[in-house]
């Protein structure tokens, strides 16, 4: 029996849970963390690449090959369906578009979304955005479309146009988006939840809500997003926030008292990541493997 593609995995999450929670793994043992937390499906940020891969700001700056190595590493390590950010598809051709689609596939990604900013993209919840025409971001989608090998491979179509044109613009967006094509629409920085429900009523297509601290979106329960017709709950960056504060607070600390001690109930043990990874399952393989060894 053959195991069902990634998209088609997406998209049974989503038929499963409603709102489908989605939580961002910055990196392969993130994936394992939020595996073992019961969540259904992962996610990984544009600009957690960007910051936590490559070190530089959410720009536009990193590229598709930065995205695949971390896409491979997290596939790898999970059986989780994973969507990816592509930014805004990664060049300005229809190929290249064609070319990201088909690289993500083959890569283990389930979904992904592309976005209607220009190339030297900002982050979503930053002022001072610029959106290509609705004709072109139209034209995007038809080649994601397009370059599927897998049907059930999920391209999502973000709009940032709300905090460009207003409302209604984006919502025509989006609706254009889903007569090219689109699985799926994830409007961006959305700042009532009244809005989520103007989106789901136009597209009829599943909405993905982007849940993200110190953004222009209120931090929504899953009951208000649910009760609003959100299909997807997405956290693209909750963990990494955590993550960054605490392994700032170790270094502090480190530095100015010369030893760890005040922190190491903030830490992971040696024993919880060991169980985390199998670690004993690995050696008891070696154990096996090599046992006829004096």
């Amino acid at each position: 029996m053959t195991m069902a593609s990634a998209g088609a995995r997406f998209r049974a999450a989503l038929a499963a849970e409603r709102p489908l929670q989605v939580p961002g793994a910055i990196c392969a043992y993130h994936a394992i963390l939020a595996e073992r937390a019961g969540y259904k499906a992962l996610y990984l940020s544009g600009g957690g690449v960007a910051a936590g891969s490559l070190g530089v700001p959410d720009l536009g700056i990193s590229n598709l090959d930065d995205v695949l190595t971390d896409v491979r590493r997290i596939t790898d390590a999970s059986s989780l369906p994973l969507l990816v950010d592509i930014d805004t598809g990664f060049g300005a051709s229809a190929f290249n578009v064609a070319r990201t689609v088909k690289s993500m596939i083959k890569f283990g990604a389930a979904a992904v979304h592309i976005e209607d900013q220009v190339g030297a993209k900002r982050c979503g919840h930053r002022p001072g955005k610029e959106l290509v025409s609705q004709a072109e971001m139209v034209d995007r989608i038809k080649a994601a479309v397009d370059a599927k090998m897998d049907p059930d491979f999920v391209i999502m179509a973000r709009t940032d146009a709300l905090a460009v044109e207003g409302l209604q613009a984006a919502i025509d967006r989006a609706g254009a988006c889903v007569e090219a094509g689109a699985d799926m629409i994830f409007p961006e920085a959305i700042t009532e939840l009244a809005m989520y429900k103007r989106f789901a009523d136009a597209v009829k297509v599943p909405i993905l809500a982007n849940i993200t601290e110190f953004g222009a979106t209120p931090l929504f329960t899953l009951d208000e997003l649910r009760a609003a017709g959100v299909a997807i709950a997405l956290y693209p960056l909750s963990a990494f926030r955590a993550m960054n504060k605490a392994a700032r607070n170790v270094y502090e600390t480190l530095r100015r008292d010369g030893t760890q001690k005040a922190v190491v109930d903030t830490m992971q043990t040696r024993a919880e990541l060991y169980d985390c990874l199998g670690y004993h399952a690995y050696e008891e393989k070696l154990d096996t493997l090599f046992a006829t060894r004096k």
